[in-house]
């Protein structure tokens, strides 16, 4: 596969990693070719005298011997401050000293580069599963020597990342576990791979480490320790397993293909990353960097190939080189194939025979999440975050109503509604952001946003509503993103995991960086226009969580920035208004979850602080928040992902493992989890203590 250019993004993900998990999707020109406003677009404006010092007051001030955003001025209230989060600023002002809040009552784990889990001081923690180990009862026990395709449809895929658990329907001493398998990185599974000439029978292993495991789990004691089982509900989905389009894009002449001349049914799912759990028990999961696995060829069709350009399929043979083994993979032979991924999936874990389906009423684009929100009249609102550079915020609103019990109903409910993309705007004055992280005049990184509609679906009448001009109701749903070009959506800075708060129902997005916004010298021409008050930091290489006030079932919404991620001791970062010098640094957040008690759980991608990445909880309300502490980090080279929190244990995904830019499978950098000189495999973890998690 041709690079689309040098890998000059400075987070610690390494070169392994970006080929295999995402197919260098931060290499190169951005794939978005529109004109709309950039999440980021003043960072080159020389700064000015603001910066040092700006009438009335400082806008950065000394916090414990080091700089600090100020969470307020004399008067003012920090970002996203409100009825509930009046003390935003105070330990700030006031060096007072307050009490964590339930569920962050732990020792925050300090920066390191081990080569383990490291959890805080009086926690427990186990491996529950790792790549390879048997899911289906008769699959043999995990050889790395002794690999088959078939056995490893019945074992645990590779690199996990979402995560859910519910309760079991029959069993209460049981729960069922279940997660995605992102992506697989050969060269580390192998002993034997060559990159340029990999074997069938490697290339169907690589098929079967993708998708998906249902997996029942057993409670240990009165801990929260939990042990794999055998049961009925055990499940495999894999880039074989049926899929079923659902919605405005099933049968359209843009999805069919040799295989599936109906456009109805596609053979398996790629590249899923985050997800959800419904409220009635089902898992969602977004198609990401599904591009990656598509050689592009010689595309004659003109509108196929741009719109395969629009995603980055332009090299004529991919990585893992599956094109040689599946004609479905090579464009030139079958071009409408890509269109059969980027959709938001739905799988029922507690139907073993059913078919999983792809909401093609969502929209086509690399979807990170699919979260849910109930609002009090039933009506159900999906959130999904379009992971690339520059690219946008969707949310679905449907207009069946949940129905509690119902799976029959509730699993049609994301195929009626209307989807919408995010417009946004501060409420600053431009030339007061210069993209130094200095305040403006009003003293919060804010504004306001509205959501325009892009597609109206009711698939049981067969009829689908382009609100698009020049598109119809399919080409909105396949062409999503071109979709939102035409109606000015805001470009982001990677959004990921989007959670909405149990309590107050604000919308959290993990906007995970971008070196790009605002670059100078061998970056500048990836910097497409420089950032608006929403971006207050140029060459974001260390992320953001904006908080969201939003009219859930409506079409406007209030933002604010929470956090401006990297090390606290640079005045560039933000964290709620909490004293700066008493939060751990954090870099690049991921994915989100939230705890029985309100705080926000993080787990961060590409740690750009040379130090590992981790999971990290934070209180978003009362005196405390803004405060930030990691509760555990992962071995060297990993990605944490999930998370699970709940008050009997904390469940992590580790990911990759070992992946560094000079690791092959014979000379491992990690040997986490088995230890010794054994392969590093990713696997999941269960973390736990005597009483409550984050409670003393």
């Amino acid at each position: 596969m041709a690079l689309k250019g040098l890998n000059l993004f400075t987070s610690s993900r390494s070169s392994l990693t970006c080929t295999y998990k995402c197919g260098n999707a931060c290499l190169g020109e951005c794939d978005n070719p529109s004109n709309n406003s950039y999440f980021g677009d003043r960072f080159t404006t020389p700064l000015s005298r603001r910066t040092a010092l700006r009438a009335g007051g400082l806008s950065v001030v000394a916090v414990g011997g080091s700089a600090a955003l100020a969470a307020c001025s004399g008067d003012g209230a920090g970002p996203g401050d409100s009825e509930g989060n009046a003390g935003a600023g105070k330990t700030t002002d006031a060096k007072v000293e307050l009490t964590s809040a339930e569920g962050m009552q732990f020792d925050a784990v300090q920066p390191n580069t081990k080569d383990e889990v490291v959890v805080p001081k009086g926690y427990e923690q186990s491996v529950l599963i790792a790549w390879g180990d048997p899911v289906i009862e008769g699959a043999p026990e995990f050889d790395v020597d002794k690999q088959t395709a078939e056995a490893a449809k019945k074992q645990f895929g590779f690199n996990n990342d979402f995560a859910g658990l519910i309760e079991h329907p029959d069993n209460p001493e049981r729960l069922v576990y279940m997660c995605s398998h992102e992506y697989t990185t050969e060269p580390m599974m192998f002993p034997d791979y060559d990159p340029e000439n990999p074997t069938e029978e490697q290339v169907k292993i690589g098929w079967a480490g993708h998708g998906h495991t249902i997996l029942e789990v057993s409670k240990v004691g009165d801990t929260g320790e939990l042990k794999r089982e055998f049961g009925p509900l055990n499940r495999r989905i894999t880039a074989t397993t049926p899929f079923q389009l659902v919605g405005p894009a099933k049968g359209s002449d843009l999805v069919k293909t040799k295989a599936d001349p109906k456009g109805e049914t596609v053979s398996g799912t790629l590249n899923n990353c985050s997800g959800g759990v419904t409220p009635w028990n089902t898992m969602l999961s977004g198609e990401e960097n599904f591009d990656q696995y598509f050689a592009a060829g010689d595309i004659k069709d003109e509108k196929a190939k741009k719109s395969l350009e629009r995603f980055g399929i332009e090299d004529k043979e991919t990585a893992r080189k599956w094109e040689r083994f599946d004609d479905r993979f090579d464009c030139s032979k079958e071009p409408n194939e890509p269109n059969r991924f980027g959709w938001i999936v739905e799988i029922n874990p507690l139907d073993p025979t059913s078919t999983p389906v792809k909401h093609t009423a969502l929209g086509r684009f690399k979807h990170e999440a699919g979260n849910i929100h109930i609002a009090d009249d039933g009506t159900v609102v999906c959130y999904s975050g379009d992971d690339s550079r520059f690219e946008y915020i969707y949310k679905f609103i449907s207009t069946k109503k949940y129905e509690e019990g119902n799976i029959e109903h509730n699993l049609s409910i994301l195929d009626h509604g209307t989807l919408y993309v995010a417009v946004m705007e501060g409420n600053s004055p431009e030339d007061e952001i210069d993209g130094s992280g200095v305040l403006p005049e009003d003293g919060a990184f804010d504004g306001k946003g509205k959501w325009v509609k892009l597609l109206t679906s009711d698939t049981e009448n067969n009829k689908f509503e382009s609100h698009v001009d020049g598109f119809s109701a399919e080409e909105v749903a396949i062409f999503t993103r071109e979709a939102a070009d035409k109606v000015g959506a805001t470009k982001m800075d990677r959004p990921e995991d989007i959670q909405v708060h149990p309590d107050s129902h604000k919308v959290y997005v993990a906007l995970t960086n971008n070196s790009y916004r605002g670059a100078t010298g061998e970056n500048a021409k990836k910097n497409k226009e420089d950032a608006k008050e929403w971006a207050p930091v140029k060459e974001n290489k260390n992320g953001m969580v904006m908080e969201i006030d939003d009219d859930h079932t409506g079409e406007s919404f209030t933002w604010n920035l929470f956090l401006v991620c990297g090390d606290p001791n640079e005045a560039n970062t933000y964290f709620g208004g909490f004293d700066k010098s008493k939060v751990s640094p954090i870099s690049c957040p991921d994915n989100l979850a939230f705890d029985n008690h309100g705080n926000l759980w993080i787990t961060t991608d590409g740690n750009a602080l040379d130090s590992n990445d981790g999971l990290y909880a934070v209180t978003t309300s009362g005196d405390t928040r803004g405060e930030l502490k990691c509760f555990l980090t992962v071995p060297a080279g990993a990605e944490t992902c999930g998370p699970i929190v709940d008050d009997d244990r904390v469940m992590v995904n580790v990911q990759h493992p070992g992946e560094a830019d000079d690791a092959t499978f014979d000379a491992a950098t990690s040997h986490w989890p088995d230890g010794g000189k054994s392969t590093p495999r990713p696997a999941v973890v269960v973390v736990w203590k005597d009483g409550k998690i984050g409670v003393n």
